[in-house]
């Protein structure tokens, strides 16, 4: 890959959000065809304190933070969308929004599999966490596919491919145009459904060293060892980005197969937007002088979440 600065993005309502460690740019597609865009500046808690930034904790501080941008950029699009002057989230109100996501997703995503493990007979610690951890994947899949049918989930997923073309067209030093944009994959390893599932299977890992405990005990074991899950997920992601190692890339496939669920194949017009969007964000000057930087952040569906 060229020299050049770190961009992730997300999808948003009718558009795609690209970001730098500095900016973000939200460019939305109007029903009169027109695109409008929303400019402004990010600030991370790792700029302001600097040991947020070391292993294991970034992890845990960047997942917090794109659950937060998150859930703001979608607010600001629908919002650019609908042509509306309403206020965006307020502070107090996007923590609570973020806060009942995590509650909601732990519980359906940890806890509920555990509960229901408790109903299969044990045939040791290692083989029941196991399938506990099987069961969690399948339930995660099982949302996911449900939630693909709904037609507005389509068109989020299609620009979702969107916004990961121009990144890949972005990071091959090609000129952004559709037509280069095109060629490329819906598929990036950075995507944060890859880290979704790349938590999944890490908590398999983790969750065995604790043996086969009460069913409280466990309750509480998945919910304590969650920060650690998600640091230590964050890591592999980082590592199967950037090593060209091959037995360390392939721990990036899961992933990547499960975007086929989570991306689908954009039009011109979308990838227009998605290309607005970055363009906007890089201005006049030439990204490709800049010198690479690794990615604190995921790129966000977010979408990390790119």
């Amino acid at each position: 890959m060229n020299s050049q600065q770190w961009v992730g993005g997300q999808a948003v309502m009718e558009g795609v959000m690209m970001r730098n460690r500095q900016e973000m740019v939200i460019a939305c597609r109007r029903s009169g065809g027109d695109i409008t865009t929303h400019r402004e500046e990010v600030s991370t808690l790792a700029q302001r304190y600097p040991f947020l930034r070391w292993p294991f904790i970034r992890g845990i501080v960047a997942f917090i933070e794109a659950l937060t941008l998150g859930v703001k950029v979608l607010n600001i699009s629908t919002e650019k969308v609908l042509e509306e002057e309403g206020e965006t989230l307020s502070p107090v109100q996007t923590f609570f929004t973020v806060s009942t996501a995590i509650v909601l997703a732990v519980a359906l995503f940890f806890l509920l599999p555990t509960f229901i493990s408790n109903f299969i007979p044990s045939t040791g610690a290692v083989v029941s966490n196991l399938v506990e951890g099987l069961l969690r994947i399948f339930i995660f899949v099982s949302y996911v596919v449900a939630i693909s049918q709904w037609g507005e989930i389509k068109r989020f997923f299609e620009y979702h491919g969107a916004e990961h073309k121009a990144i890949f067209c972005y990071e091959a030093g090609q000129e952004l145009s559709v037509e280069n944009a095109a060629g490329f994959s819906c598929r990036h390893p950075r995507c944060g459904t890859s880290f979704i599932l790349i938590v999944l299977l890490v908590s398999i890992l983790l969750f065995s060293f604790f043996g086969w405990p009460s069913l409280w005990e466990r309750l509480l074991i998945r919910i304590l060892m969650l920060p650690l899950v998600a640091a230590l997920a964050y890591e592999l992601i980082r590592l199967t980005a950037q090593s060209s190692f091959k037995p360390l890339k392939a721990l990036a496939l899961p992933g990547l197969w499960l975007q086929r669920l989570t991306t689908r194949e954009p039009d011109h017009l979308q990838l227009e937007v998605a290309l607005k969007a970055l363009k906007n964000l890089l201005g006049e000057e030439d990204p490709r002088r800049e010198k690479v930087e690794e990615p604190d952040n995921l790129c966000v569906n977010k979408r990390a979440e790119a």
